[in-house]
């Protein structure tokens, strides 16, 4: 059985997840309760190691959906007892790194079925990362000794992910493109590396806009610093559901 197929975002509201990294439990819980027209968050690996699983179960009482990016990459068992775990908590969407290879990625995706249908709860998407957002085409070839260019690793490792049942991917917004060619909706295609115009690009390389990320096919948009570094998230916010509208 695969997950059950997040449908295309009804507004430009549902199709944004607001990144709560570098943010302790309380600030997380405050942000959210002052975006009412937030529906996703993204809890990361800093969020989720100094709040513990519990801060799924509080955001999810305030109405939110979770997306789990702790991005876990093992060998076979541990891929599957982690996601097995993680859909028991109830996120709606899990990250697994694709470079994990088909079996692991198999297992996990089994093992977070099997969890969920055992709590009664909705089988969540998992996402296959491909190739993280910081990187740029010369790091990647020379620190990590990898020859093939990243517009044709990208795309098999998603084609690796979706032959193991996998039922969608994360990538940067420039592969948007070419991996919905290939892997038409409901397959769900998480994007970081988003930058409303005018906003700084930190330690993301490969950016779009809002817009650009959404014509280009991506589900869903993550955006982190840009709604909360500032000094007005909720306007933040509001910008970017009006960019999308």
């Amino acid at each position: 059985m695969l997950a059950e197929p997040i449908q295309a975002p009804p507004s430009p509201a549902d199709a944004i997840i607001v990144a709560l990294d570098g943010m302790d439990p309380e600030a997380a819980c405050r942000l959210a309760r002052a975006l009412p027209e937030l529906r996703w968050v993204k809890v990361g690996l800093e969020l989720f190691v100094a709040a513990g699983p519990g801060i799924v179960s509080r955001l999810q009482e305030l109405g939110l959906q979770v997306f789990l990016d702790l991005k876990f990459h093992d060998i076979p068992a541990t891929m599957a007892g982690a996601c097995r775990s993680a859909a028991r908590l109830g996120a709606r969407m899990i990250t697994v790194h694709a470079a994990a290879g088909g079996r692991a990625l198999a297992a996990a995706q089994a093992a977070a079925v099997d969890a969920a249908q055992e709590a009664d709860l909705p089988v969540p998407t998992l996402l296959a990362v491909t190739v993280l957002t910081s990187w740029e085409a010369d790091s990647f070839a020379a620190e990590l000794a990898i020859g093939e260019p990243l517009e044709h690793y990208v795309p098999r490792l998603a084609a690796l992910a979706a032959a193991a049942g996998i039922a969608g991917a994360v990538c940067s917004p420039h592969e948007v493109s070419s991996l919905r060619a290939a892997h038409p909706a409901p397959f769900t295609l998480v994007t970081p590396g988003i930058r409303p115009a005018g906003s700084a690009a930190g330690d993301q390389r490969r950016v779009l806009t809002p817009a650009q990320a959404i014509a280009a096919g991506a589900s869903h948009l993550v955006i982190g610093r840009p709604i909360t570094a500032s000094p007005d998230p909720a306007a933040a916010f509001a910008a970017c559901c009006a960019e999308l509208a």
